[in-house]
């Protein structure tokens, strides 16, 4: 069983740090001095029991003893406000009934404290380091890698809760802080943390890079606090449950998602689908009119859809007319919305754009899940798909490709709309980066004469798709019959991905 993954964790023989007990918060004692540090998450089974104290409540006391690991009741666990048992449940379900029950806990709203100011949640549930790189998150080097192991793994919900209540978005928008925290447990937990790219962190990335684009004068002057709610959660959201493999190799493995999505935008249509369905599960919206909450899942989806790699020139050419025509009108619904999606476009793929320490690891971990998809093809008989062969191809040469012909022309058009300082350091270290690489490259030795050529992303023609009902109202009706693909955003696994037979 694990539980309580987001407290800091001590081992039985620490004592407790006389500065940790001047705060509010929460420890966990577990029955390994090996955990204490930065465990993985989902790895604490080892824990036995945790204790929550409140600094200005000294007879507020909450302790929980956890059952041995093979329990798989929550009839074990001392229930506290608000926690029912049902008789048995799933693992993962009674992982999220603790996340949000621990939050009831100690949530000082909850019991009807009113706050004039942001809700000051990170001193009940972070330590003071990520508290600290949180008051520089509007910086370009900020560290994904460094917070996410600061905040044990849960970089996506810190992130992403932290922005929103910067914002004031959850006053403004009556959002029920217990949904909205079990909301985003849930989005973290449903990215796939095998996966060496598409995961949790990259999603936490994304929306970091979100942030820092809404901050743009342009951008920050003209967009309505709908906007902004809308534009967080499309970056939280934008790859939710990817499975680590690309389109095509769910089209030419008949998995299911292929078929129910008829080969378009397969990917993006089950990542915004997966999103509306923890929205209605957990009920975020439900407060709201039934014609509004319909058509903030529509513009959801609008800006995920937007994401699609294959889309890439159909929308940088729409971004370039605007730009020459000088036309774009930010008082105007629709541009401000295509203006959004072209954000989060950007913040998808800014990882060259990165500082070099940065923008390697990014690298890596995608050339990773590239190979993984090649090996996968290899042994099932399947033709490798372009970049996915480790054996034809090298990260230098990917990246450069990359670069080249994906991310200069969409950030020079950014540049271009956006002529800032942060679009000018962007667009610098994408020249260091790539000039990096090249340099990497000419040290290795190739096997062939055009192995230092980089690759362009393949162009694969595609069967004009019907209109379908997943499509959203703001989204092109209409798929361009031939399709660049570039592969070089596109992800691979680190588990085999079945033929699909599951029809809904």
């Amino acid at each position: 069983m694990e539980v309580c993954y987001q407290l800091p964790v001590l081992p039985l023989d620490r004592p407790v740090p006389k500065h940790v007990l001047s705060r509010r918060g929460a420890i966990s004692f577990s029955s390994s001095s090996s955990l204490f540090g930065a465990p993985d998450p989902r790895q604490l089974s080892q824990r036995r029991g945790a204790i929550s104290y409140d600094s200005s409540d000294q007879t507020a006391l909450y302790i929980r003893m956890l059952a041995c690991s093979e329990s798989t009741s929550a009839s074990s666990l001392i229930p506290g406000p608000g926690f029912i048992s049902a008789g048995p449940v799933s693992g993962r379900r009674l992982r999220r009934l603790l996340s949000f029950q621990r939050y009831l806990h100690s949530s000082r709203l909850l019991w009807g404290t009113t706050h004039l100011n942001p809700l000051h949640i990170l001193d009940e549930d972070y330590i003071g380091q990520a508290k600290c790189m949180l008051e520089r998150v509007g910086s370009w080097n900020f560290d994904i890698f460094l917070f996410d192991r600061l905040t044990n793994g849960n970089s996506l919900v810190t992130m992403t809760f932290h922005l929103l209540n910067q914002y004031g978005l959850l006053e403004l928008f009556q959002l029920d802080m217990v949904k909205l925290w079990r909301f985003l447990v849930m989005v973290q937990e449903d990215y796939h943390s095998l996966n060496p790219y598409h995961n949790a962190v990259h999603a936490a990335d994304v929306t970091q890079a979100m942030y820092c684009y809404l901050r743009e004068p342009k951008l920050a002057k003209s967009l309505t606090s709908c906007d902004i709610l809308l534009g967080l959660l499309a970056a939280a959201t934008h790859d939710l449950d990817h499975p680590g493999v690309n389109q095509p190799f769910l089209i030419k493995t008949n998995h299911y998602l292929a078929k129910l999505y008829r080969n378009s935008s397969v990917l993006e249509n089950h990542h915004w689908r997966s999103a509306v369905g923890l929205l209605r599960e957990t009920g975020l919206f439900s407060h709201l009119p039934a014609e509004e909450g319909l058509k903030m899942e529509r513009q959801l989806g609008s800006l995920i859809l937007a994401t699609d790699i294959s889309r890439q020139n159909e929308y940088l050419g729409k971004f370039r007319t605007h730009l020459n025509q000088d036309d774009l009108c930010l008082s105007n619904a629709s541009h401000r919305h295509f203006i959004l999606q072209m954000a989060l476009k950007c913040a998808d793929i800014c990882n060259p754009c990165r500082p070099w320490e940065l923008s390697k690891q990014w690298s890596e971990k995608v050339t990773q899940e590239f190979f993984h998809q090649g090996d996968i093809e290899k042994k099932h008989k399947l033709e490798v798909s372009p970049l996915c062969d480790s054996q034809r191809n090298s990260m230098g040469n990917i990246q450069i490709g990359f670069m080249t012909y994906v991310v200069e022309p969409l950030f020079a058009e950014w540049g271009r709309f956006s002529d800032t300082r942060l679009s000018q350091t962007m667009l610098g270290h994408l020249g260091l980066n790539k000039a990096s690489w090249g340099g990497l490259v000419q040290q290795e030795r190739p096997s062939s004469p055009d192995e230092l050529e980089p690759r362009r992303p393949a162009s694969v023609t595609m069967p004009t798709p019907a209109i379908t009902e997943s499509e959203p109202e703001s989204a092109s009706a209409v798929e361009p019959t031939a399709v660049t693909t570039a592969t070089a955003t596109g992800a691979t696994n680190s588990k085999e991905i079945p033929r699909g037979r599951k029809e809904s």
